[in-house]
């Protein structure tokens, strides 16, 4: 039996396949982290930041797939967390926050450092709990860490210092955790709807979101009986897109290729698994949608039929009735129309130009996903990292690429890749993070050099918040306080103890990030690129257009000409053409 309620919570989550938390120690989480350094076969993975902490266990959750654990101390020490369990509850990462607490004795006085956890985490996780007796453990716990695995999303156990203390009230047992997908099949009259309105409609287009991450084949199979192109959101991209015939590309703000037309074009749209949550991308009608998630119907789009369900069961259900459709018009336009798109925005800055400077970003991602590994885990910051990626790095069936797709948080990548480099230390770790990003959580770099972690941090380094500028052009404004000038963090990552080079000419990147590759150490190559390559949707509404050209005129009257023409150089290639 453990002898204290800190000791019972190692030993619960050692027996559950957890061997590691995250965080920063501090005076309430003392209790659980004697525990721990006591243990044979647990670790405390210090981080600089709770927040790291917690997107470094969101990383290992979706790399593993299973439970992973951060901590903070109290107050200010477990609110640091939230950012990132924002992130891992929106990306449904399986992970058990412990947010320890002030003295129990002490609650409700105003104490020093007093907040209320089990309220400040409440709307980002599906299980916020105070831990107020000893007698309430383990079963508390087993709860919070069930809960956490079969919602898919964060819990939180909150634990006053001086209660993890305490002597274990009852026997720590056995009780393994439970893993595994429900497959929940519609009711029969909605798959018999639903063939009936895909046997009516003379094209169909299907969009998959990472709800297909499962049901890969019967999507394929789907789409060549009903030859159907397949679109995909980001979430969805690295689950559908690789070796697919049927590809016509991405929609949303980082979108390429002929998806939007695909969308708006057939006689009817199939939503398989996806929250796609910008309305302004669909098409408004003609749609269905299949999710597992009811509360989901309907919450983007007007729907013609709801459908719950899980995505795969539902397909394999409603085979059987599908008329196969030999047209192959609609499809073989929409793949010509996307590789013709393709030529234009991949091509755009990847060919022809090994001389140009300062070095174009989409170069640099297009030799990231040719040197990278085949198994290679890419962590991705929130920004203009989050367009080279979706647009150049080529998924496979073993790649993963992670990042702040749902809450869109910065500074992600760098604590993604300490996580899952951790959970997966013979794979090949790459974060590609924007400057920005990177400052913010800069002191991650003594994490990974403390750890002695071999993943590659490459930096886009144009001294911009290149996304915040877009938004602001496309909305009528002059960018503003987006740039900040040249930072050496080439330099910064050096006295941090990694190895690191700066890149400059366009002809040292390759050997510069093959090097980088081949570490066995922590490795950091700063890349100047040019603040300027913008990335434009392939869907421009006319008032973006219209802010786009009133931004101009107001940094052109801004005495701003120089910057224009350089903005107007680096992405007249990207404007899409009618």
């Amino acid at each position: 039996m453990s002898t204290t309620v800190a000791e019972q919570l190692i030993d619960v989550l050692h027996a559950a396949g957890v061997r590691r938390i995250y965080g920063l120690v501090g005076d309430s989480l003392n209790p659980i982290a004697d525990a721990i350094r006591r243990h044979p076969d647990f670790e405390w993975v210090h981080t600089h930041n709770e927040e790291a902490a917690a997107f470094a266990a969101s990383a290992e959750a979706q790399i593993t797939g299973r439970l992973a654990v951060c901590a903070g101390s109290c107050g200010p020490g477990n609110t640091h967390l939230i950012q990132g369990l924002y992130d891992a509850h929106r990306s449904g990462a399986p992970v058990l926050a412990i947010a320890s607490h002030i003295p129990s004795s002490q609650i409700g006085t105003g104490y020093f450092q007093e907040t209320h956890p089990e309220r400040v985490f409440a709307d980002c996780s599906h299980f916020s709990e105070m831990v107020n007796s000893a007698e309430q453990m383990p079963r508390l716990l087993r709860i919070a860490m069930q809960t956490a695995v079969g919602r898919s999303g964060v819990c939180v156990i909150t634990i006053p210092g001086d209660i993890g203390a305490r002597p274990a009230a009852h026997p720590t047992g056995t009780s393994p955790l439970v893993y595994g997908t429900p497959t929940g099949l519609p009711a029969a009259e909605d798959i018999r709807e639903l063939a009936e309105r895909i046997n009516k409609a003379r094209t169909v287009t299907l969009f998959a979101g990472a709800g297909i991450r499962d049901a890969r084949k019967e999507v394929l199979q789907l789409a060549e009986t009903l030859n159907a192109p397949i679109g995909h959101s980001l979430g969805g991209k690295e689950w559908i897109q690789y070796d697919n015939p049927y590809d016509v590309g991405m929609s949303g703000l980082l979108g390429y290729g002929a998806c939007y037309d695909a969308m708006h074009e057939a006689d009817l749209l199939l939503l398989l698994g996806t929250d796609f949550p910008y309305d302004t991308f669909l098409p408004g009608s003609h749609t269905v949608q299949i999710d597992r998630d009811a509360s989901r119907l309907g919450r983007r789009t007007p729907l013609d039929l709801g459908v719950t369900g899980d995505t795969g069961a539902t397909i394999r259900a409603v085979l059987p009735l599908l008329k196969a459709k030999t047209d192959r018009r609609f499809l073989d336009r929409m793949l010509s129309r996307h590789a013709k798109a393709l030529e234009h925005v991949v091509a755009a800055y990847t060919r022809g130009i090994d001389t140009m400077r300062p070095i174009h970003p989409e170069f640099v991602a297009a030799q990231i996903d040719d040197l990278a590994a085949d198994d290679a885990i890419f962590t991705v910051d929130t920004g203009m990292c989050n367009v080279w990626s979706a647009r150049y790095l080529t998924p496979s069936p073993h790649r993963r690429v992670i990042g702040s797709f749902r809450h869109g948080s910065m500074a992600n990548a760098l604590p993604q890749a300490i996580g899952a480099q951790t959970a997966a230390p013979a794979r090949q770790v790459i974060s590609l993070s924007g400057d920005g990003g990177l400052a913010m959580l800069l002191g991650e770099l003594l994490t990974a050099r403390e750890r002695n972690l071999p993943l590659t941090v490459v930096v886009f380094n144009n001294g911009s918040l290149g996304m915040i500028r877009l938004e602001m052009m496309v909305s009528g404004y002059p960018y503003f306080a987006t740039d900040h000038g040249a930072v050496d963090y080439a330099a910064i990552a050096a006295a941090c103890g990694l190895d690191s080079i700066a890149v400059d000419d366009p002809t040292e990147v390759r050997p510069a990030l093959a090097k980088a590759f081949s570490s066995p150490r922590p490795f950091l190559v700063d890349v100047r690129t040019d603040p300027n390559a913008l990335s434009l949707p392939p869907h421009i509404t006319a008032q973006q257009v219209r802010g786009f050209a009133l931004a101009s005129t107001r940094t052109v009257l801004d005495g701003g000409v120089g910057r224009m023409l350089d903005l107007a150089r680096s992405n007249i290639r990207n404007i899409p053409r009618p």
